[in-house]
Protein backbone atom coordinates (compact mmCIF):
# COMPACT_ATOMS: atom_id res chain seq x y z
CA UNK A 1 0.00 0.00 0.00
CA UNK A 2 1.15 3.63 -0.96
CA UNK A 3 1.21 6.21 1.65
CA UNK A 4 -0.53 9.30 0.02
CA UNK A 5 2.02 12.77 -0.67
CA UNK A 6 1.11 14.98 2.56
CA UNK A 7 1.91 18.61 1.27
CA UNK A 8 2.80 21.15 3.68
CA UNK A 9 0.53 23.77 4.84
CA UNK A 10 0.89 27.27 4.06
CA UNK A 11 -0.65 29.85 6.08
CA UNK A 12 -1.83 33.29 4.87
CA UNK A 13 -2.87 36.03 6.96
CA UNK A 14 -4.92 33.59 10.17
CA UNK A 15 -5.63 30.79 7.49
CA UNK A 16 -3.32 27.79 7.61
CA UNK A 17 -4.43 24.85 4.54
CA UNK A 18 -2.93 22.55 2.97
CA UNK A 19 -0.57 23.76 -0.05
CA UNK A 20 -2.16 23.57 -3.54
CA UNK A 21 -0.56 21.39 -6.21
CA UNK A 22 0.72 24.92 -7.93
CA UNK A 23 2.10 26.01 -4.39
CA UNK A 24 3.99 22.52 -3.61
CA UNK A 25 5.65 22.57 -7.09
CA UNK A 26 7.03 26.33 -6.51
CA UNK A 27 7.79 24.92 -2.73
CA UNK A 28 9.82 22.01 -4.21
CA UNK A 29 11.14 24.36 -6.92
CA UNK A 30 12.70 26.89 -4.45
CA UNK A 31 13.72 24.45 -1.82
CA UNK A 32 16.20 22.82 -4.93
CA UNK A 33 17.58 26.42 -5.97
CA UNK A 34 18.41 27.40 -2.18
CA UNK A 35 20.38 23.84 -2.09
CA UNK A 36 22.00 24.49 -5.34
CA UNK A 37 23.05 27.97 -4.01
CA UNK A 38 24.39 26.66 -1.36
CA UNK A 39 26.29 23.84 -2.61
CA UNK A 40 28.05 26.70 -4.67
CA UNK A 41 28.59 29.47 -1.88
CA UNK A 42 30.62 26.31 -0.09
CA UNK A 43 32.18 25.29 -2.99
CA UNK A 44 33.20 29.24 -3.47
CA UNK A 45 34.46 29.54 -0.15
CA UNK A 46 36.34 25.98 -0.10
CA UNK A 47 38.19 27.15 -3.40
CA UNK A 48 38.95 30.10 -1.50
CA UNK A 49 40.43 28.61 1.48
CA UNK A 50 42.48 26.65 -0.95
CA UNK A 51 43.76 29.47 -2.53
CA UNK A 52 44.77 30.98 1.40
CA UNK A 53 46.16 27.60 2.16
CA UNK A 54 48.17 27.80 -1.03
CA UNK A 55 49.87 30.74 -0.46
CA UNK A 56 50.07 30.78 3.53
CA UNK A 57 47.78 33.63 4.72
CA UNK A 58 44.92 33.79 7.00
CA UNK A 59 41.69 35.67 6.12
CA UNK A 60 42.54 38.43 7.78
CA UNK A 61 45.90 38.87 5.98
CA UNK A 62 44.29 38.81 2.77
CA UNK A 63 41.98 40.88 3.45
CA UNK A 64 44.59 43.44 4.57
CA UNK A 65 46.24 42.90 0.93
CA UNK A 66 43.12 43.51 -0.87
CA UNK A 67 41.64 45.94 0.87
Amino acid sequence: MVMPTVKPTTQIGDEVRPMTDDEYAQWQTDKLEIQTRKKTQNAKVAARQAVLDKLGLTQDEAQALLG
